[in-house]
């Protein structure tokens, strides 16, 4: 059992000292990440839709 609180204690300290370390994004940087997000997105559904568009012409 002391095994466990020492793990769990080793990994809050690293999971707090980069909490300490992140900051709230500008508001430039929330928009470059939505933008690069929103392609992503498009980019996946028109992959899907081009092969879902190849499977029902084979059909």
């Amino acid at each position: 059992m002391a095994d466990l609180k020492n793990i769990n204690e080793e990994v809050f300290k690293k999971y707090w000292r980069v909490l300490k370390l992140a900051r709230t994004p500008t508001r430039d940087e929330f928009n470059k990440i939505a933008i690069v997000a929103a392609i992503g997105i498009l980019i996946v559904g028109m992959i899907g839709f081009i092969l879902y568009e190849i499977m029902a012409l084979a059909l």
